[in-house]
Order: structure tokens, then sequence, then C-alpha cells
């Protein structure tokens, strides 16, 4: 399991640009609606980069089978401001991001000034249901598919703006429309018994 993290701890609120003049001293922190957020490090468990590492593969493949060029998909913790009555700066673990919000960042630029066309969170033992619920509230409110990844129970659960949200687990096969036209994974090739 992945090390245990510190409590999560609620400050002041501050803006964006106050959150990115920190320090990059290991503590996992993100700006929700104004509110810092910090976590402690957190350490990923092997299963969770497992995960990432194999489902970043599918959707590369996905993308590069493509006619057309439709964006990217980026992993590691990619780091995201979304606009709203008050900033929020998020990592991501992974995100397929449009062509046209590629083009429009500059590549020496840290973090994307929009949102994702989809965001996935694998869950990790340092999680609360608090804060995964907090996140999928942004990115739906931000107009962004969201996808949990739950490595324990194999599943994932696809979260619509507007829609009731919908879960697979490894006996289905998951869906990537209409966000990746024409993806389809059969969950037991990422949950392997």
């Amino acid at each position: 399991p992945e090390a245990p993290s510190e409590r999560e701890s609620v400050q002041k609120t501050m803006t964006a640009e106050e959150f990115m003049a920190l320090p990059d001293d290991g503590i996992d922190r993100e700006l929700i609606r104004g509110e810092l957020r910090e976590y402690g490090m957190t350490v990923r468990s092997r299963w969770h980069s497992q995960i990432e590492a194999a489902l970043s593969y599918f959707l590369i493949a996905w993308l590069r089978s493509q006619s057309k060029v439709r964006g990217e998909i980026l992993c590691g913790e990619v780091g995201f401001r979304l606009r709203g009555p008050s900033d929020s700066l998020v990592g991501i673990d992974i995100a397929y991001v449009s062509n046209q919000l590629m083009m429009s960042t500059p590549p020496k630029q840290g973090t994307f000034h929009g949102p994702p066309l989809l965001a996935i969170e694998i869950l990790s033992s340092s999680d609360t249901v608090q804060r995964i619920a907090e996140k999928v509230e942004l990115y739906l409110d931000s107009g962004v598919t969201t996808w949990i990844v739950n490595p324990e129970f194999h599943t994932i659960t696809i979260h619509r703006p507007g829609q009731e949200a919908v879960m697979y687990n490894r006996d289905d096969e998951l869906p990537g429309d209409p966000e990746l036209s024409g993806f389809r994974l059969k969950l037991s090739e990422l949950f392997p018994v």
C-alpha cells in the first residue's frame, strides 16, 4: 500500500499566482476554488503506477490510431488551472488534452490554463471520499468527463456533466464515446487477476 499522507489541511484562500509561487518541496498541494489543500507527500504504490502506465498505453494506442490529430494523452499529475468564481489548480493522474489547449499552451508553461477533455483519477489509499467527491464536482463544473479508477475493486466509474455516474467492473468493456470516439477497453486487460 501507499505511504499514508499527513492529515489534510485547509489554509486561507489564495490566488493562483500565490499558489504557483509556493516552493516545490515534495508536499502534495492543490488549489480548490481558491483554497489551498495540503496532503503531505504521497508515494504512489506499484499498483497505482502500473494502472496509470497501462491505461496511458491503451489511450495512447487509441490516439495514434486516429486519422487526424485529436490532442494528447498526458500522465503523472499533469497541472491544470480551472477557472471559476475562484481559480483551482489541480494535478490529474491522466488527462486527454484537446489540440486547441495544447497549441495555446507555451511549451515551457508548467500548467495548462483550461480544462482537459477527460480527467482520470486513480484512487490511492491516501484518498478520502471527500477529496475525490470534491475533485469530481470541480471537474464536472468545468465541463470535464471524469473517470475514477478503483484498483482495489477493479472498477472505473465515469462521471459526465449532467448525467448519472456509470460504473464498469472487470467483466465489462469500457466505452470511450463520445470523448474518445471508438475507444473500447476490456477491463480484464487493465485489471488482470
